[in-house]
């Protein structure tokens, strides 16, 4: 499956360099992570979107400059089918910019979407009623009802000003679970801890937690 990571910083930091963490994750991963990725950020208060279908450790890192706030995605397609960009993620709307990775096996949604994880995205934000950490939490609880069985289901959901992380395993911990770095001045969310710094913290499964 997938692998993720989210940087917000209230100081400007160099894009290339984070990602650079998230290609040295994805190329050493135990399951395949070069069926492309993405990443989006923020530029002068408004989303920037990139994706390429190349894997991440292929590309240039060192094209993106600076920003604030950063969410990437490493992608590992379901049965190595629906290889397109397009497929890639983040996904974005005008708001919100959404990455996911994990696994649902006969889910019975009903929301448009290319892929299930385009899919999750939008139906959660049904539950948006202004809180979206709510919001994840209340979809992800239905999302389970409605599935045959959950491998895992992590996900990011960033606006401008926040991180919404939503974390649920039902195998695997050391691979799907979520890591956590705070301090300094940001926050570093995570498919594996990634260099140095303050110490790094295990997200809890079955959680949601809201980084301001």
């Amino acid at each position: 499956m997938c692998r993720l990571l989210c940087v917000k910083n209230r100081e400007p930091f160099d894009i290339g360099e984070r990602l650079s963490h998230l290609a040295d994750i994805a190329e050493n991963s135990p399951e395949y992570q070069g069926h492309g990725w993405g990443c989006a950020y923020l530029v002068d208060g408004g989303w920037r979107v990139y994706r390429n279908i190349k894997p991440i450790w292929e590309d240039d890192l060192d094209q993106f400059g600076a920003t604030t706030l950063l969410v990437g995605h490493a992608r590992s397609a379901f049965r190595d089918e629906n290889i397109v960009v397009e497929n890639n993620m983040p996904f974005a709307d005008d708001r919100y910019v959404f990455a996911f990775n994990g696994e649902l096996r006969g889910v019975r949604i009903a929301a448009e979407g290319r892929i299930g994880a385009e899919k999750v995205f939008n139906y959660i934000k049904r539950f948006d009623k202004g809180d979206m950490a709510a919001a994840m939490r209340k979809g992800m609880d239905v999302i389970v009802r409605r599935t045959r069985y959950v491998r895992a289901m992590n996900m990011i959901i960033a606006d401008r000003e926040n991180v919404y992380v939503g974390s649920l395993h039902n195998e695997a911990p050391e691979y799907f679970r979520l890591r956590a770095r705070e301090g300094g001045d940001g926050v570093t969310v995570s498919s594996e801890t990634v260099a140095e710094g303050p110490e790094w913290r295990t997200i809890p499964n079955d959680t949601v937690e809201h980084f301001r």
